[in-house]
Order: structure tokens, then sequence, then C-alpha cells
């Protein structure tokens, strides 16, 4: 079972991501401040549940949670500043929000802008350490992905109902037959060196 907190005297909030790696959408962040003596064996890092186990796990998460939070930084944002800093701008934006204030951040990974003068700790796979990461990790998830689903309805080409705007096959195959839809991220490599250079053969 994960920890419950990293310190049991502070008000901690957990921090995380989803969607770093897309080509296509924004990048989601969740930040969970959960109670100190909250249990439950079920929650994890989000990669390692699945589909079902997660949107599971969300309204528990959201009812058992002292505050809770998401934060999104668009896809023309993250051209604009790149990747990382936007990542550690949709945490902002989700701590922003939270009702109730943190006296301690819990960061997934090994870097992060420091938020106002509010202390943090960054932790390596915290996803899988700490409840109040793992929660965050579930809800950045989720509510990505149900905008990806719904960006699908007017972009079906490139099978993000299923791919969520990751760099599958099936979604680089359909940038190069249909070329990009302003969701996607530019400054990405949208397509392998070898499909760019067919492109330009064509």
């Amino acid at each position: 079972m994960l920890k419950s907190y990293f310190d049991k005297h502070l008000i901690e909030a957990g921090c995380d991501e989803a969607g770093r790696g897309c080509l296509a959408g924004p990048v989601y962040a969740a930040s969970v401040i959960l109670p100190k003596k909250y249990k439950n064996k079920w929650l994890d890092d989000s990669k390692k549940l699945t589909d079902k186990d997660r949107y599971d796990l969300r309204p528990e998460i959201e009812t058992k949670a002292v505050a809770w939070a998401v934060g999104v930084v668009t896809n023309v944002e993250i051209d604009e500043i790149n990747i990382l800093k936007a990542s550690f701008l949709a945490m902002h934006r989700a701590i922003d929000q939270l009702m109730h204030e943190p006296e301690l951040l819990l960061i997934d990974g090994n870097r992060f802008t420091p938020y106002k003068t509010k202390p943090h700790h960054c932790i390596i796979q915290g996803d899988g350490k700490y409840l109040s990461i793992a929660a965050a990790s579930i809800l950045a998830k989720t509510y990505r992905d149900d905008f990806m689903k719904e960006a699908a309805k007017a972009h079906p080409h490139y099978g993000w109902e299923h791919n969520m705007g990751y760099p599958t096959k099936i979604h680089r195959e359909a940038i190069r037959t249909h070329s990009t839809t302003h969701l996607h991220r530019m400054t990405f490599r949208l397509l392998p060196v070898q499909l760019e250079i067919e492109l330009e053969i064509e």
C-alpha cells in the first residue's frame, strides 16, 4: 500500500501531470489533498491501473479528498513555452484552484518550478509511492482522456479515442495522410524522419 503522507504535521498536496509525451492536445495536471488517515489499497500510479479502475477511483478520490483541482495548459501554450514548463504551469494552475491551502507540495518527478513560496519535494516515481500523488495522477489522466475522446469526434482519423494523442502508428499515419489539426503540438516531431522524407518526395 502507498504511503499516506510525507510529513504528518503538514497539509500536503500531491501533484502529477498527464499527456507530456503526446503529439496533440493539452497537458493536464491535478493536485490532491487527502486526509492524513486515508487508506485505499486499490489506489496506485494511474499507469498501473486499467481504464475502468481509473474511472472507478475518480469519484472516490473526489469525494474523499479534502481538496482537489485540475489544471490545463493548451497545445498552443505548450508550443510557446515548451512542454516541461507547460507541465509545471499546469500543476501551478491546479494548485491555484485548491479550496484548501497546502503547506507542502509533493511533486511527481525530479524537477519543478517553485510555486510561490510553498516548500516542495520532488519524488521520482512518486505516483507509485504516495497516495496523494497517485490520486493526482488518476485525475489528470482521466480528465485528459475525457478531453481527447471528445476531440476524437471532431477529428476521427487520428484514433485519439484510443491513443489519447500519443505517437502511435495510426496517429502518425493519419498526420501524414490528413495533415495536422489545431490541436497538434507543432514544436514536436510529429512524424519520424523516414515519413518526413517520404512526404517531401511525394
